[in-house]
């Protein structure tokens, strides 16, 4: 397979990762260099690359890992961070963007990566993927890391839609518990409400029906519900998968990006300090590269749309090519598991089961 007449990535039995190649802050060199640790960390990766043929070719070639790996779609246009959605939507069909996610609607690729514009990404991926039917509003999840064994919890919506009712945030239950299941490899997550507090008679209206909802779903789903939890509890070994709207969510994902870049500049101004401090960092090193690892948003870089007919991973548009790397990690584990045909189907069975319940329930206070 080459860069310029591959097409057999699929029949060579290669998980087919279609990435946008423009999107990112740093340019496609980034996204270039994150493709090739990828393919030199796993050989059942194969790529289709979107963006302007020569450029990216020039850059794939310089790259020994990717030879063979890559097919290079031609895309001329780019979509800017400042583009709005319903602009994308009117002028975007050559963009490397809209090229990606039609490769993954056509089965070429088997899950689309971007460092691009988050909401025209999914106004895009809505638009040509379509959503899993019984599915009102779709979510971003994203990985988070935490004291639990496996390293992560899982937390969505993290910025897909500001709005949430009480049927969305069982949506949410549902599809964040399959994420878990798939790419964390978590038999029975136990999800866990995001609220002001963990009795029951606080918060919104929604959050308390959402709760009641959730109870009943558990009842039949592979999925453990430990009820409402708390800010605090994001990062513990209490859940697995923590729900909350996209507003909520998104300021808290931003927070803690920004927590963890604090502590990573207050550790190198204090061990630069003084003299003995500096020593105290040379015995220290190994220590520290370990917590720098351990917090370090690179290794949890990638937003999953979940909901849609097809996987869409989100990278940071910052993201440098670990990020990228982590997120294309990401993508082929979510692709390997067979994730949006396991989502669909957990959704359709636990939600006709809920209206079933809510239907009986229903009946019976009318009797």
């Amino acid at each position: 397979m080459t860069a310029t007449a591959p097409h057999n990535a699929k029949e060579a039995g290669l998980t087919v990762i279609s990435v946008d190649a423009m999107g990112g802050d740093r340019g496609p060199a980034a996204v270039v260099a994150g493709m090739a640790l990828s393919a030199a960390q796993n050989p059942e990766i194969g790529f289709i690359v979107h963006g302007p043929k020569s450029e990216l070719d020039a850059l794939i070639e310089k790259r020994r890992e990717l030879a063979g790996r890559c097919e290079v779609r031609h895309a001329d246009g780019v979509v800017a961070m400042t583009d709005k959605p319903s602009h994308v939507m009117r002028n975007g069909k050559n963009t490397s963007m809209w090229s990606a996610i039609e490769a993954v609607r056509e089965g070429a690729a088997d899950v689309c990566v971007s460092c691009g514009n988050t909401g025209a990404l999914m106004a895009v991926s809505m638009v040509r993927l379509r959503k899993i039917e019984g599915v009102n509003r779709p979510a971003i999840a994203c990985l988070w890391p935490s004291r639990n064994p496996h390293g992560f919890n899982v937390m969505l919506d993290v910025g897909a839609d500001i709005r949430a009712d009480e049927g969305d945030l069982l949506q949410y239950a549902l599809m964040g518990a399959s994420y878990a299941r798939n790419g964390l490899g978590l038999e029975r997550p136990r999800i866990g409400l995001l609220n002001v507090g963990t009795e029951e008679h606080k918060g919104r209206a929604e959050l308390k029906a959402a709760n009641d909802l959730i109870t009943e779903a558990a009842k039949g789903a592979n999925f453990d519900y430990i009820g409402f939890v708390e800010g605090g509890d994001i990062p513990s070994a209490r859940v697995d998968v923590i729900v909350t709207d996209g507003f909520t969510g998104n300021i808290a994902l931003k927070t803690g990006e920004g927590t963890a870049s604090l502590i990573r500049d207050f550790l190198r101004e204090a061990f630069r300090a003084t003299p003995l401090s500096k020593i105290a960092a040379l015995l220290a090193i190994t220590s520290l590269r370990r917590l720098s690892k351990r917090i370090d948003p690179r290794r949890v870089n990638g937003g999953v749309f979940l909901g849609l007919n097809g996987t869409v991973v989100k990278s940071h548009g910052s993201a440098d090519a670990t990020g990228v790397s982590a997120a294309i990690k990401l993508a082929f584990t979510l692709a390997q598991s067979g994730f949006t045909q396991r989502l669909a189907a957990r959704v359709a069975s636990t939600m006709v089961a809920v209206q079933d319940n809510l239907e009986s329930s229903g009946s019976g206070n009318t009797e």
